[in-house]
């Protein structure tokens, strides 16, 4: 017992020194493995740490994830259908220039038919006429009351002359009616745009990913736009009203029509 001592008049042996608050410091664990709970100041990177994360915290080495609350994803392109993320960056399209863009792609694949079409309607006509002309010439030299030589005559010449040229030039029109069908199909899957779309700036994504659907859902989408011509047209009419601007075909396949950047 030793009575030197002014800060242990009694002898008690030296206790260890305790921390803020009377808490015991915390004894680090053999090994030198980190202990858990909350971050240890200072601890190294590569190491993976144990609670929150810490604000400004280095992330460790190799790309392990610390442990806590796990770091979501963020979606690179927000909610669906929004504007202002990429893919649609500035908005819907308005119906007008969604109207526009659709005459223009009629009048690129339509006018050649068309007149292909008018020739071939003048060319049946031009048979019929022939025809008919060739039956008078018949019926004049039937003798006169012979009604059954007369129908006979013009019988025989309605049904010998066919308009085959007509025939031809009116299913080439078709052809191309259908062939550029497909060409507005392909240019709209790849890029979103068909060449009315793309001169009144405007382009077809997909709501979730804003990335052009490809041929696929494009030629679905095309099918499901004969939806818009029911009840008075009025598919076509809802993008007037509608949140996002879209017709029934493009909710039926989850598109927008945004403006292109």
């Amino acid at each position: 017992m030793s009575f030197g001592d002014p800060n242990n008049p009694y002898g008690q042996p030296p206790q260890a020194p305790q921390g803020p608050y009377g808490q015991q410091p915390p004894v680090p664990p053999q090994g030198g493995q980190p202990g858990y709970g909350y971050p240890q100041q200072g601890a190294p990177q590569g190491q993976p740490q144990y609670g929150y994360p810490q604000q400004g915290q280095v992330p460790p080495q190799g790309g392990q994830p610390g442990y806590g609350y796990a770091q979501q994803p963020a979606s690179p392109y927000g909610q669906p259908g929004m504007p202002g993320m990429p893919g649609m960056p500035t908005g819907y399209a308005s119906w007008g220039a969604r109207l526009g863009a659709l005459l223009i792609d009629g009048l690129i694949i339509g006018v050649v038919p068309v007149i292909l079409y008018i020739i071939g309607i003048v060319m049946a006509a031009g048979s019929a006429s022939g025809s008919v002309s060739s039956a008078s010439s018949a019926a004049n030299s039937c003798p006169p009351g012979d009604y059954q030589c007369v129908s006979n005559a013009y019988d025989t010449a309605s049904s010998s002359v066919t308009p085959v040229g007509a025939i031809i030039v009116m299913g080439l029109a078709w052809l191309i009616v259908l062939g550029g069908w497909f060409f507005l199909i392909a240019k709209e899957g790849a890029t979103g745009q068909t060449p009315g779309k793309k001169m009144l700036g405007i382009r077809v994504v997909k709501e979730t990913t804003g990335q052009p659907m490809g041929f696929g859902m494009t030629f679905v989408r095309y099918l499901c736009r004969y939806l818009n011509s029911l009840l008075c047209w009025l598919g076509w009419l809802w993008p007037l009203w509608d949140d996002k601007s879209q017709t029934f075909a493009d909710k039926i396949v989850g598109t927008v029509v945004v403006k292109a950047n």
